[in-house]
Formats: structure tokens, sequence, C-alpha cells
């Protein structure tokens, strides 16, 4: 059973940067590709970013590319979220998710939530003005 852990949000002020870390556990980690997404109060789920099981392939949304740097260590069973020069608007609750491995669709249908199948608590992301 896929287990997934995210964790290191917390208050940063606008322009700054913050990594948050999802360790996957229960599962072999280099058989699932690992998304971010997050949920704004009264707003949709959306997309981040994508790594596929290899971690050769990366995808980022348009809100975040050029600022989040979506990047995975096999040695550690963990994803990471680089996100620098944030700003108010990605203040959120950020998850992470996991395909389903290697029957699994990888990041083929992201920035859209299908075909990940699990997901683990979010993390907060508060970021000032």
């Amino acid at each position: 059973e896929v287990q997934l852990q995210a964790s290191g949000g917390g208050l940063v002020h606008a322009g700054g940067s913050l990594t948050l870390s999802c360790t996957v556990s229960g599962v072999t980690f280099d058989e699932y590709a690992i998304a971010w997404f997050r949920q704004a109060p009264g707003k949709e789920r959306e997309g981040v970013s994508c790594v596929s099981h290899s971690g050769v392939s990366t995808y980022y949304a348009r809100s975040a590319k050029g600022r989040f740097t979506i990047s995975r260590d096999s040695a550690k069973n963990t994803v990471y979220l680089e996100m620098s020069s944030v700003e108010p608007e990605d203040t959120a609750i950020y998850y992470c998710a996991s395909d389903a491995g290697v029957l699994g669709r990888g990041c083929s249908k992201f920035p859209e939530h299908v075909g990940m199948n699990n997901w683990g608590k979010g993390t907060q992301v508060t970021v000032s003005s």
C-alpha cells in the first residue's frame, strides 16, 4: 500500500523560498510517478508539478514554471518541491500524490488529477505579502 507524507509547509514572506518534501513508503519508490497539487480556500484543486517514475521527465503548471523545481531522491524515497519567488497566490494546502506504479499513467494526465490514485495528507503553505 502506497503511503505518502507531505511536509515542509509553513509561513514565508513573498519573494522567499520554501522546500516541500513528500516521503513515500510501502512500495518500490522508483515505480511511481509523483505529483504535487494544491488547493486554496474556495478554489479547486490544481496540479502544480509532476515527476516521472524515473525522474527523467518533469512537468509544471504555468503558475509554477520558472519558480518551482520538482526532484526526487531514490535513496531517501522522497520527492521535493523547491519553491522560490513565492507569491501570496501560492498560499494553499499542498498535497503529493502518486500514480498506480507499473500499471499507472505516470504524468500523462497532468495537470489533471486523473490517474493519481494515492494521496497523502497535505501541508499548509502560507505566503504573506
